[in-house]
């Protein structure tokens, strides 16, 4: 009975684990398929993009880099992608030093009002971002960064910390406090703490 049981249990571990490849095959299949038909249109001179016989998922007419050669040369995207890529660095930099360093304040050291700023941050992400066009609007105009990248800098943290800080409290809490007491009896500080634990 208990061989015949193990041999049954094996069999279905072994469907269940080849359905589940198949299922895994479709899903790549399915969300994979626009990033390469996107590739193959890139990839195809400007005729048969236009022509409406042939096969839309394969290269017929030969392969060409000239749409590649012709974005990075005759247009300003190198300045746009540039653009993208500091204001992006510096707005993760920064949105991830002051929510991290306000998640364990406020998950880990108990202070008068803790959690009633906690609830704040919750709330604050809570506000729809069309009320705070005219605001920001009018704080960006004042601080003369109007059609500067940094004013992009300045703006999309406002969005991004209130939700990282909330995101990170419910992560530091998840963490056990004994871990934090052990290395207090260490002699860790806070910030090592937060660093190394």
């Amino acid at each position: 009975g208990g061989l015949f049981r193990r041999g049954s249990m094996t069999r279905n571990r072994r469907w269940a684990l080849v359905a589940s490849y198949v299922f895994l095959g479709m899903f790549c299949v399915f969300f994979l398929f626009p990033p390469y038909y996107m590739l193959v249109t890139s990839l195809k001179t400007n005729e048969e993009i236009a022509s409406i016989e042939g096969n839309p998922w394969v290269i017929q007419e030969g392969m060409t880099f000239g749409h590649y050669v012709d974005l990075l040369t005759n247009t300003l995207f190198p300045t746009y992608f540039l653009n993208t890529v500091i204001v992006t660095v510096c707005v993760v930099a920064i949105t991830m030093v002051v929510s991290v360093l306000a998640a364990y304040s406020l998950s880990r050291m108990r202070f008068w009002g803790s959690a009633t700023l906690a609830t704040g941050v919750f709330l604050t992400y809570l506000v729809p971002e069309s009320l705070l066009f005219i605001p920001l609007f009018k704080v960006v105009g004042w601080l003369g960064l109007l059609d500067t990248i940094w004013a992009l800098v300045l703006v999309y943290p406002t969005l991004s910390v209130p939700f990282c800080t909330w995101i990170m409290i419910g992560y530091f809490q998840s963490i056990p406090k004994e871990l934090d007491e052990a290395a207090l009896i260490d002699g860790a500080s806070r910030l090592q703490m937060l660093w190394k634990v």
